[in-house]
């Protein structure tokens, strides 16, 4: 879902640069007031697990690419705002450093992945899973099955949201020619170009990596599940 640079105008990149710049605000004070000190290595870790994982990205039509993010999961174990910065983080160093995703369209990258998907995944797994945080309570069926819809869900919406912002290029910058100055593939080709795979495939790998990656932490490292917020 990284965008490049060059198929967003500045009306749509600017635009969520701007929305994103109070979130990263937002998320950063409910991080130091939530987060404990215990669990800064884990926010570094989620970071860093974030951008490995989704350097793994098949490019798709329509300018973008898919790849599994790991946000859903992350919000699981150190909480939604957390997540957010910890995959914006991420999505950063991509951008800058090995040209992952366009500088221009970081803030849409990040909206699209940091935010929204992290928003809504979480939400899924809180309806599903219950907020209960007692030990047994991760050890369910719920907590799981929880995970693995939320993950499946937020990724695809975040597609959703990647797919609309290309698509809508075409509407709102188009040149005296009548040509689009930007993104050239309108909303009824970037949609089942990007939604298709990822309903499909990219969804998939998310939740199986999500549910996969909670088990063995549910053997290995059960007080990381109970902390979870």
């Amino acid at each position: 879902m990284h965008i490049p640079d060059g198929y967003l105008g500045p009306i749509t990149y600017g635009s969520l640069w701007a929305a994103m710049a109070p979130i990263w605000f937002y998320a950063s004070q409910k991080i130091k007031k939530s987060l404990k000190a215990t669990q800064i290595p884990l926010l570094a870790l989620s970071a860093a697990f974030s951008f490995v994982i989704m350097m793994f990205n098949i490019p798709l039509p329509a300018g973008t690419t898919g790849h599994a993010t790991g946000a859903t999961l992350i919000a699981i174990l150190i909480g939604p705002w957390a997540a957010v910065i910890a995959v914006s983080i991420a999505l950063v160093i991509q951008a800058l450093v090995f040209g992952d995703g366009g500088i221009t369209a970081i803030g849409a990258n990040c909206f699209n992945m940091a935010f929204a998907e992290v928003l809504v995944g979480y939400a899924i797994f809180r309806l599903i899973a219950g907020r209960q945080r007692e030990a047994t309570n991760t050890q369910g069926t719920r907590f799981l099955i929880g995970a693995a819809i939320g993950s499946y869900v937020g990724i695809n919406f975040a597609a959703f949201l990647t797919a609309f912002e290309l698509g809508i290029q075409t509407i709102l910058h188009v040149g005296q020619d009548g040509r689009p100055l930007y993104s050239p593939f309108p909303l009824k080709l970037t949609i089942p170009a990007i939604m298709i795979e990822h309903v499909a495939l990219f969804g998939v790998v998310e939740a199986v990596v999500t549910v996969m990656v909670l088990l063995y932490l549910r053997k290995s490292h059960p007080d990381l599940l109970r902390r979870q917020s």
